[in-house]
């Protein structure tokens, strides 16, 4: 008679169960260190008044709510949000789009396909700061290559104030925001893209679909739980952006580029403001959590539907 497996002693189990926590060991100590301690300062913060002089003693008195409050009753604050929705609003659907449109087109084989991939993916390399910079001179309304090229080409009589303008200032960030992310989401759509079996494409060819048939009812069913990682990664990205902002136009013209993050940066760190900057700054934190609550929350219905 075959008696069954022998019950694993329980200083084996716990030894293995030792050496799994003292494999996570390291990750927790990051986490905890360098995400978990300063969230919670940023936390504590938010609930004092902190100036550069009670930065320094630490003797800041504690407020409460006071800053959530007059942060979020401020003209300046509405406007920034406003100006942060339509930002990650345009940014999201032009890097999607052309991140799509991209991923398509890449997944045609063709000669020199994949070093046109690697190329890419420089934009999304390259420092913001250096980014932001070339951008800058790019759409100078003097001297900028973009103002000339329309001129030459007899589009525009005189250079848009690309960065000048308290209309086009907005859609100058966009478009460099697009420019950054482009790749980004090109290279997470072609992996979605690739693990589509091709005997699937086959079958639809066969029923006399389409292109567009083809992508309505094959690639775009299987491809939404990537296309939902993308934009949710996209808006929590977007909505922290301040390098290029800062860079390109500096939260100007008349704060017309003045994002939350942005603003939280200059309460902080230029009128010193410490503890509205840290409310601020948790604020931001709390909508970037509601974006991956509602991609979590999809998710999880659209498994279970």
């Amino acid at each position: 008679m075959r008696s069954g497996p022998r019950p694993v002693p329980d200083r084996a189990r716990l030894r293995e169960r030792i050496t799994q926590w003292l494999f996570l060991l390291p990750a927790l100590a990051y986490l905890l260190l360098f995400l978990g301690y300063p969230l919670a300062e940023n936390v504590l913060m938010s609930f004092r008044h902190y100036t550069a002089t009670t930065f320094y003693t630490g003797a800041a008195p504690f407020v409460g709510l006071r800053n959530y409050a007059e942060v979020l009753s401020s003209d300046m604050f509405r406007e920034a949000l406003l100006t942060t929705v339509l930002f990650t609003a345009g940014s999201l659907v032009g890097q999607f789009v052309l991140g799509l449109a991209i991923a398509l087109f890449f997944q045609r084989r063709f000669p020199l396909g994949g070093l046109l991939r690697s190329l890419l993916l420089l934009p999304w390399l390259l420092p913001l700061v250096v980014s932001g910079t070339t951008w800058r001179w790019m759409l100078d309304t003097d001297s900028g290559i973009v103002n000339r090229v329309l001129r030459g080409l007899h589009l525009v009589p005189s250079g848009i104030p690309w960065l000048t303008g308290t209309s086009q200032a907005l859609v100058s960030v966009i478009l460099v925001n697009i420019w950054v992310g482009v790749p980004f989401n090109t290279a997470l759509l072609y992996g979605g893209l690739q693990d589509i079996p091709e005997h699937l494409y086959e079958a639809a060819k066969l029923d006399g679909a389409g292109p567009l048939a083809s992508f309505r009812h094959v690639t775009w069913p299987l491809l939404r739980p990537v296309a939902g990682v993308v934009l949710v990664l996209g808006a929590v990205y977007t909505l922290k952006v301040l390098d290029i902002v800062l860079v390109v136009t500096g939260g100007g013209p008349a704060d017309a580029t003045q994002t939350l993050a942005t603003r939280s940066y200059a309460l902080s760190f230029q009128q010193l403001d410490f503890g509205r900057g840290a409310a601020l700054g948790n604020v931001l934190v709390l909508v970037s959590l509601v974006f991956a609550l509602v991609h979590l929350r999809a998710s999880r219905r659209a498994r279970y539907a």
